[in-house]
């Protein structure tokens, strides 16, 4: 995906299929200590960790609804503005820090312009690909001027290079894999402040990722469920495709089966069955995952192309009720980008079809 992992993805590619598979190990070991090892810094003072959940467990449990406010919190170390995109008012950009006994972590925040006073909106966590920010990845997925029309929140957290050199998400190390610790922890807890601090309804909070941010976001449902009520995968991989970079280099072109499931999480999966940075089986392993805790859906699949030119394949699951639990999007043609994106971010394919609006659509089917 990036030009720094690509190269030594290729070197490492080239000597495995030459058959000098310890060579290989040290440049993918090299690229670990350039890249997943974290940058040291100052240390900051934390604040007071927030009341930890339960233990997950399959069964999914709403929080209790927070009092509603009417307007918007902004306190120590945020900052609000309004924008203006294609001459009409938008809503507040707003930046906010998290911290607990598991690090910190600072995200932006985006409530739309004509949110009504008291009511409780929906909440989308995006979680952004390698070498992205937030404000990229929002213009890049349009999903601020989606939400201005629909009336939801997104977060967007960040990923820091003194966590990772490439802002790449940590979803290959198994400390950044479980409830209560790392990296799901603290997007769990930037979802938890949000709820406190903001009139975000609790029963429609979700989560979705590119590439790392998408195997990352499948990690973070998965640990969970009492917060997230369905997720969305772009261009990522399954949780437990790996252990170690160099796992998720094999995961990463080859493609992983992952591992089961806990909960029966609603997911919705796009992947360009072009890309060359994240194997499609990997997007495949993701649907078959997911599906393993929904019995008795039926399939149906529809073919067809977006306005841009891409081909895709839409393959859904549903109930009885006709309601989606599983959707797996692939799109013709299409390389590590997101689908139906917007040109002037990075990583993303105008060519569509616009996965953006179409998780929105598939979230909010489901509640907790």
């Amino acid at each position: 995906m990036f030009n720094r992992l690509q190269k030594a993805f290729g070197r490492a590619s080239e000597l495995t299929r030459s058959g000098k598979v310890l060579s290989a190990a040290l440049v993918l070991q090299k690229l670990v200590t350039d890249t997943a090892q974290p940058v040291q810094t100052k240390p900051v003072r934390k604040r007071a960790a927030t009341k930890p959940l339960k233990t997950a467990t399959a069964q999914r449990k709403a929080a209790p609804l927070p009092k509603p406010k009417t307007k918007p919190h902004s306190g120590p170390g945020q900052t609000a503005r309004r924008t203006i995109v294609d001459g009409a008012r938008q809503g507040s950009f707003t930046r906010a820090v998290f911290s607990d006994d598991q690090g910190r972590r600072s995200y932006k925040l985006y409530i739309p312009a004509h949110a009504t006073p008291g009511a409780l909106m929906p909440l989308v966590v995006m979680l952004h690909g390698c070498t992205q920010t937030p404000d990229d990845f929002a213009t890049g997925t349009g999903m601020n001027l989606l939400a201005d029309e629909r009336g939801f929140m997104v977060a967007y957290p960040a990923q820091p290079v003194s966590a990772n050199r490439n802002r790449c998400w940590n979803w290959f190390r198994p400390t950044d894999q479980a409830r209560d610790r790392g990296e799901p922890a603290l997007i769990a807890g930037i979802a938890r402040q949000i709820l406190r601090d903001h009139p975000a309804d609790p029963r429609r909070v979700y989560i979705a990722g590119l590439s790392a941010g998408g195997a990352a976001a499948a990690i973070a449902a998965n640990a969970y469920p009492d917060i997230f009520a369905a997720a969305g995968v772009h261009s990522g991989l399954p949780i437990g495709a790996a252990q170690g970079p160099a796992s998720a280099f094999l995961a990463m072109q080859a493609g992983s089966l992952g591992s089961h499931q806990s909960v029966a999480m609603p997911t919705i999966i796009f992947h360009g069955d072009a890309d060359q940075t994240v194997h499609p089986r990997n997007g495949r392993a993701v649907a078959a995952r997911a599906l393993g805790s929904f019995p008795r859906l039926t399939e149906t699949v529809k073919n067809s192309s977006s306005k841009g030119g891409h081909k895709f394949s839409k393959t859904a699951h549903r109930a009885q009720n006709r309601k989606s639990y599983c959707e797996y999007w692939t799109v013709a043609g299409a390389g590590h980008a997101w689908s139906g994106g917007k040109a002037t971010g990075t990583f993303a394919d105008p060519k569509g079809p616009d996965a953006s609006r179409e998780m929105v659509r598939f979230f909010l089917q489901h509640r907790i």
